[in-house]
């Protein structure tokens, strides 16, 4: 009996899934669904499912994130309304991919599909996943932010970020509050980032507009940064200092 995961914020459709997926294959359980990718999280981790039905465009985790953690695991199929991402995941390690609205026909072949490949080890999609958020990302800016405080992931929204500071190997998200590390690099951030509301100042920085108080120039000329709700300053290095030229 396989033991099926269903990931899709749009209740009605997650409803039609289920009911035509069991349809088709009587011997499937399912043992979860989720309105969300942090409960599409927490039933993989407790209910240990084969096959994840997940969606692409979820709150919180979105279905890339939740199938680069459950990579190895079990086993994925993709549920968008884009197919430029889902073709090429159909094609690379996915078990397949369900486009909105649901075609019956199309799941009927995707559960052939599945039903074919549950006794080889799940596929490792981590590579895939990072090229699928790298187009998404090219579609959209980022929203949230993920990190991981001990065995929690938390959501940060972008606008609660004052600043990224790059921090060795990771990237530091800095709040007004708190601070956390990510992998993503800086690199990735800017090419992710709203570019109107998030300006890179240094090599290692980039800032929130939003957050800013002023800028003024240092003893030694250089332009430093003032934030609402943070007491340090950020330097502004020459490379970035036309930003601020009315200065």
């Amino acid at each position: 009996m396989a033991r099926i995961l269903i990931a899709e914020d749009e209740a009605l459709l997650a409803a039609e899934i289920r009911e035509e997926l069991l349809k088709l294959w009587p011997e499937a359980q399912v043992v979860g669904e989720a309105r969300d990718g942090i409960e599409a999280l927490r039933l993989l981790e407790r209910e240990q499912p084969q096959v994840c039905f997940l969606d692409v465009q979820m709150p919180g985790l979105n279905g890339l994130e939740v199938a680069r953690l459950a990579a190895g695991r079990a086993h994925v199929v993709f549920i968008t309304a884009y197919d430029q991402y889902a073709i090429q995941a159909f094609d690379e390690g996915a078990l397949g991919y369900l486009l909105k609205p649901l075609d019956v026909a199309k799941l009927a072949r995707t559960l052939q599909r599945v039903k074919e490949r549950l006794a080889s080890p799940p596929a490792d999609l981590t590579g895939l996943v990072a090229r699928l958020q790298e187009a998404k990302a090219a579609a959209e800016p980022l929203r949230w932010i993920t990190v991981q405080r001990g065995r929690e992931l938390q959501l940060i929204t972008v606008e609660d970020v004052s600043y990224f500071r790059a921090d060795h190997k990771y990237v530091a998200v800095v709040t007004a509050d708190s601070e956390a590390l990510i992998s993503l690099t800086l690199k990735e951030l800017v090419a992710r980032l709203d570019g109107e509301r998030f300006w890179q100042v240094h090599r290692s920085t980039i800032v929130n507009v939003q957050a800013i108080k002023a800028v003024v120039r240092g003893l030694s000329g250089k332009l430093l940064i003032q934030l609402k709700d943070r007491p340090e300053t950020l330097e502004v290095s020459e490379s970035y200092a036309h930003r601020f030229k009315q200065l």
